[in-house]
């Protein structure tokens, strides 16, 4: 398996940039995400690193290779898509088998391999059936089994639960990791899906427009996003932001928002202006004592919990709390805010203002 990494890649499409200097490192069997909204560039970068699009600029390093104008099949890169592109008119095993034919494999080891592969996948019982009476769930796993019996140094992945069913398609994200763990595989994967990136993904880049938003751990993340983009995309509900006009002074430990007190995390750098005060819906706390107040507009019960939604001078909040609480729409509710899990953004270009606590965490490409 190997290291990845890309400096500085750009892609134009004639006049239209898709991929504006992107830098980042996948670590030696990392399972890395590339998340972000269709048209982010995420599937450009990957198609870049694979060899299926050359980029306009830029670097990208293999295993310490540089690779960035050689064509895929010189770069020892298996490519699983959405789309399974298997051949239809072979049975299980012999797509399984065919890229390690078509290498000159002797017939004997390329039995071998294709036995081992499909013991991991657990497809053994299935080897001579048609590709046209398979599920979508063995079409996937004879389509990763078709990558993995190459023993390449690096796993791309395109969205390849994407034409499945909500509740298979949780099945089959599990059974990846688990098969990620087993392999030790340096793995890229792109989606569209924030909570399949987190549940999955060591290490995640979020892309927005063409460009690295942030980089990171899938906690570091969702708990100091870099930009209100990411804190809006990150969380199911996203990140709350409580908007306003104001001077923030260096080092100041408390801000002032319609009259009431709030402390912020310490060391925070200077800004005026549009600003805003961001914190995650689990870290909002009802408080009878709290002096900024709510009025509950509706709430959504979800089994364990329930999303109480209110208006407040500084725009809407969302807040997740206990199911067994009775709340009451038209109800006034004091909200606490724990100053540990609050980010401050300039509202105007959406940066997170960093503190000497969270600055660690930002690592933009």
């Amino acid at each position: 398996m190997a290291q990845i990494k890309i400096k500085n890649l750009r892609k134009d499409f004639g006049t239209f940039n898709a991929v504006k200097s992107s830098t980042f490192t996948i670590e030696d069997g990392e399972f890395f995400m590339l998340l972000g909204p269709s048209g982010c560039g995420k599937t450009t970068t990957l198609r870049m690193m694979a060899g299926l699009e050359l980029p306009t600029s830029g670097e990208i390093y293999i295993d310490g290779e540089e690779v960035g104008q050689k064509p895929a099949s010189k770069r020892d890169i298996a490519f699983v898509f959405q789309l399974f592109a298997l051949y239809p008119h072979m049975n299980v095993g012999k797509n399984i088998s065919y890229p390690l034919l078509s290498q000159g494999m002797p017939k004997d080891q390329v039995k071998k391999r294709v036995a081992e592969v499909a013991e991991i996948l657990g497809i053994s019982d299935i080897l001579k059936r048609p590709i046209g009476g398979l599920s979508g769930g063995d079409r996937q796993r004879v389509a990763l089994g078709r990558a993995i019996v190459r023993e390449p140094k690096a796993f791309f992945m395109d969205e390849p639960l994407g034409a499945l069913d909500a509740e298979f398609r949780e099945h089959m994200s599990e059974e990846l990791r688990a098969l990620h763990n087993r392999m030790g595989a340096t793995t890229v994967y792109v989606t569209h899906d924030q909570l399949e990136a987190m549940q999955m993904g060591d290490k995640i880049v979020v892309m927005n427009h063409g460009s690295v938003e942030q980089f990171g751990k899938p906690q570091e993340i969702y708990d100091w996003p870099a930009t209100m983009f990411v804190a809006n995309f990150l969380g199911s509900p996203s990140m709350n932001f409580l908007r306003f006009e104001g001077m923030l002074g260096t080092n100041k430990s408390s801000i002032e928002m319609n009259g009431i007190d709030f402390k912020i995390p310490t060391a925070l750098e200077g800004a005026k202006g549009k600003l805003a005060i961001g914190i995650r819906p689990e870290h909002i706390k009802f408080s009878d004592k709290a002096q900024y107040r709510g009025k509950v507009l509706a709430t959504e019960y979800l089994g364990t919990t329930q999303i109480v939604t209110l208006t407040t001078p500084n725009g809407d909040v969302k807040v997740r709390t206990d199911a067994t609480g009775k709340i009451k729409t038209g109800e006034k509710i004091g909200l606490n805010f724990d100053p540990r899990t609050v980010t401050i953004f300039n509202a105007e270009n959406g940066k997170a203002l960093l503190s000497n606590a969270n600055q660690g965490v930002f690592n933009r490409g």
